[in-house]
């Protein structure tokens, strides 16, 4: 059974940097994605970026040139390193993961079906 367990997050002013990371655990294969996908209250939630274990990536527009997400496949940890913050990037941060084989990142929610706890992160102007 595949597991994640996520760590990093934060509050930071705007122009800030985190980096949040997820682990893995359980996989019997290595053609996965994995993903970060972030929500705030009242809203849907929404992908950021996505990464296949082949390096593969995938951004959405909003965070191009500021996140970066990386995978060290020796660990199966996922990574999203997010410079130049801005309040609007305030929310919750989920990591998700596909259990089958995956070939491509969406950033679509229905693509991915295990999720890390969620992890806070604050942006302030």
């Amino acid at each position: 059974q595949v597991q994640l367990a996520e760590s990093g997050g934060g509050s930071v002013q705007a122009g800030g940097s985190l980096r949040l990371s997820c682990k893995a655990t359980g996989y019997t294969h290595d053609r996965y994605c994995m993903g970060w996908f972030r929500q705030v209250p009242g809203k849907d939630r929404e992908g950021v970026a996505g990464i296949y274990t082949d390096g593969k990536t995938n951004y959405a527009d909003s965070v191009k040139g500021r996140f970066t997400i990386s995978l060290d496949n020796a660990k199966n940890t996922v990574y999203l390193q997010m410079t130049s913050l801005e309040p609007e990037d305030a929310a919750m941060y989920y990591c998700a993961a596909t259990r089958d084989v995956c070939y491509y990142p969406a950033l679509g929610k229905r693509g991915y079906d295990i999720w890390g706890q969620g992890t806070q992160v604050s942006v302030s102007s």
